[in-house]
């Protein structure tokens, strides 16, 4: 590799090159040297440890479980379980430092009120919750019942999920709320509703291991999921490896096939490997005939996706093309994944469509190694996706359907009428009916889109015209606290109990294993509190625990796909390292390890799975005269997350990667602008501006630049464009100029 001196300092990049070919790859050695140096992932000589307990990691979805070494009762360090399932043994850098960034000295102690003079002042949990209660109600008597919204998080426990759900929608009378997995995850779950009926990732990580082929499409699996892609090292099949991505990202530097296509034409690249294997006869018609609809439609869609005309589009030559088709083809055992790569973009619902479809044709789908999977972001993603009562009533039902919603009324014993006949606005359109003055009221719960929206400074003017902003979280310094009318101090992981649903379905366990600091409260208890405020308490009474709360969850999964009402309790839970669902109560499956669609039948009515496409969209903003270079923004680390809310907090996480905001330029593109390596420039598109440190290197195409999405400012520069379908947004491409500091 060229260009190693113009890295960002303190990148993972830099301490990664020289062993990325070495066996099972430069994550795992990193990993494999993490316990001498990673805070609390060793145990000090001073608190000898006087039992351990396991649980899973509060980061993304991957799911590890962490073994926590507790001294009376409370956690003194931590090291990877070993025999959990998913992780066996590891865990990243986040996972290692998980407990370390609890003891940051801005977690939110104490409920705070903003004064007449303007300044957030600590004020007692009784007058927070009379305000919040006060303030909310005035607004809705004022502007109606809709006139309240909130946004969540797929970061709380499952259980705390649907009692926010519950309680805001049944009891505050509440209609719209949605949560922060429209960043990240809607378009692959409307895509598997549309596709397969219902919101079912079909795979087990266990199929990373057994596939032959894996496409790797958007997903920087090194980076973004380091324990799967430690998974794809330990595959014994010497797969091929595709990765199609713009970026020659860390995980394409292994590939044994890296498609470096043009930003965006992923969907006319697919239809023209489908074109290519429906021409060479290369698809399972067996397969397709007995348990696909609409094939025929779609083979004719695709003929017009002739190799030499994607070609064009996409930027790759006709042969790799075949190359990539064939590659598929002879497979015996081939899987697709995607990340946000696919789900981030103005057109991922279609794009994940044109995976499924690819999966479908070949039969590539129920077997060992095989699947279209999507791997989920956040910790409860999954969790958030099915039990949140934002977009889809709770287990994955329909608000519109008037028998699913006597089911649940039946389940929690409340009326009927107290729940809403129609879907919640999402994400996007609560912010636009912020804008017309329709919502007046925001509860933000475990999320900070002050920094993570897309088109930031918008968003800031949006929140500025609310008339009462509450924000519950575990800081009380992130840039959406900073706006609020009221902070509610939050416990964070390992301060509370419940359980998270990560990437492959599976359920596992968070435990209080720490104090949560001063009056900070777990979630569960603010929202049975503010229920009690409201005056709707008496509807929870049944509820008084996340662990009696997963007694209902079951009931309420119970007959659906996601039924898990086979498991008995929290302990089944820990003693079987997890249980994926589905696990019904009348026919429990056997074994750690269970894929979706082994017998060939799907969740729409007659059982078929749907072959879904349209033509391509045009980029919304393309690059043009003023606007030249083509921002793209994702992972730059392993050991960041998100908003750094957390990440941020530990020193040792901080020296893993660049302070400050960096921007990847291709040297060609360097040289024309006079740009040096490492020297600060300016970043520009028509929303605004940011300052950040030049990056030289290939790894991008020229006309493209890349910037991580950790920074607070990076989110300044994105375009507020949303897929029509899942309505997320789309942050991987908008156009930028790049020009020297003065």
């Amino acid at each position: 590799m060229t260009h190693e001196t113009s890295l960002p300092a303190g990148s993972l990049i830099a301490g990664l090159r020289s062993t990325f070919h070495q066996p099972h790859g430069p994550l795992t050695r990193q990993l494999q040297l993490a316990p001498a140096g990673f805070g609390l992932g060793h145990v000090p000589a001073d608190s000898k440890p006087d039992a351990t307990t396991a649980m899973v990691c509060g980061y993304c979805s991957t799911g590890c479980a962490l073994e926590i070494h507790l001294k009376e009762g409370q956690a003194v360090g931590l090291t990877p379980a070993q025999s959990y399932p998913v992780n066996r043994g590891m865990a990243c850098p986040k996972g290692w430092e998980a407990l370390a960034v609890l003891n940051a000295p801005d977690r939110a102690t104490a409920p705070l009120l903003r004064s007449e003079r303007g300044k957030l002042q600590p004020v007692t949990w009784d007058t927070a919750l009379s305000t919040f209660a006060a303030r909310f109600k005035d607004i809705q008597q004022r502007h109606g019942p809709e006139s309240v919204a909130w946004l969540g998080t797929g970061q709380m426990p499952t259980e705390e999920l649907a009692l926010l759900g519950a309680v805001a929608k049944f009891g505050m009378g509440i209609v719209h709320g949605d949560g922060n997995t429209r960043q990240c995850m809607a378009s692959a779950v409307v895509a598997y509703k549309q596709s397969f009926g219902f919101d079912a990732p079909p795979y087990t990580y266990q199929d990373l291991e057994e596939s032959d082929v894996l496409v790797l499409v958007g997903a920087n699996l090194c980076i973004a999921h380091p324990i799967l892609w430690d998974r794809v090292m330990r595959n014994p099949h010497r797969p091929a490896v595709v990765v199609v991505d713009p970026r020659r990202t860390e995980t394409a530097m292994y590939a044994t096939q890296h498609v470096a296509l043009r930003p965006k034409t992923d969907l006319e690249l697919f239809y023209g490997v489908a074109h290519i294997l429906i021409d060479g006869g290369w698809i399972d018609r067996d397969y397709v005939d007995a348990h696909t609809a609409g094939f025929e439609e779609f083979a004719a869609h695709v003929r017009e996706y002739a190799p030499a005309r994607v070609a064009e589009v996409t930027g790759i030559p006709c042969e790799d093309i075949y190359r990539l088709a064939r590659t598929i083809h002879e497979g015996r055992r081939v899987s697709f994944w995607w990340t946000m790569g696919v789900n981030q973009s103005y057109q991922g619902v279609r794009t994940a469509q044109s995976l499924m479809n690819l999966a479908l044709m070949t039969g590539s789908i129920g077997r060992p190694g095989t699947g279209a999977n999507s791997i989920t972001g956040q910790c409860n993603a999954m969790g958030s996706r099915l039990f949140s009562n934002t977009t889809n009533l709770l287990g994955g039902r329909d608000f519109g359907n008037a028998t699913h919603r006597d089911e649940v009324a039946r389940i929690l014993g409340i009326d009927p009428a107290r729940i809403p006949k129609r879907d919640s606005w999402s994400y996007p359109e609560i912010l636009e009916g912020i804008l017309a003055g329709k919502i007046r009221g925001l509860w933000v719960v475990g999320t900070n889109p002050a920094h993570s929206w897309i088109n930031q400074n918008q968003l800031r003017d949006i929140f500025s015209r609310l008339e009462f902003l509450v924000v519950q979280d575990m800081y009380d310094t992130t840039e959406t606290a900073q706006l609020a009318d009221l902070v509610l101090p939050a416990a964070g992981w390992g301060e509370k109990d419940g359980s998270f649903i990560n990437s492959e379905r599976r359920i596992g366990l968070i435990k209080k294993v720490a104090r949560a600091p001063g009056q900070a409260l777990a979630d569960f208890a603010i929202f049975r509190l503010i229920a009690d405020y409201w005056g709707c308490g008496e509807m929870l009474q049944a509820w008084n625990s996340p662990e009696a709360f997963f007694q209902t969850l079951k009931q309420l999964s119970q007959g659906q796909p996601c039924d898990f009402s086979g498991i008995r309790d929290y302990r089944m839970i820990d003693e079987e390292g997890g249980i994926q669902w589905p696990f019904p109560v009348d026919r429990p499956p056997q074994g750690t390890h269970r894929r979706l669609f082994e017998d060939g039948r799907f969740y729409h009515s007659d059982g078929r799975a749907r072959f879904l496409f349209e033509s391509p969209r045009s980029m919304p903003e393309p690059p043009g005269e003023k606007f030249p270079f083509l921002l793209l923004t994702g992972r730059g680390s392993a050991a960041q997350w998100h908003t750094q809310t957390r990440t941020g907090k530990s020193a040792v996480l901080r020296k893993l990667y660049p302070a400050g905001a960096y921007v990847e330029v291709h040297p060609a593109d360097a040289r024309e602008l006079g740009i040096q390596p490492q020297e600060r420039i300016l970043v520009e598109s028509q929303r605004g501006s940011v300052r950040a440190r030049a990056f030289v290197t290939p790894l991008v195409q020229r006309g493209t630049v890349f910037m991580p999405m950790h920074y607070e400012t990076v989110n300044q520069l994105t375009h507020a464009s949303f897929d029509r379908y899942s309505k997320q947004p789309s942050y991987k491409a908008c156009a930028v100029r790049l020009s020297r500091e003065a």
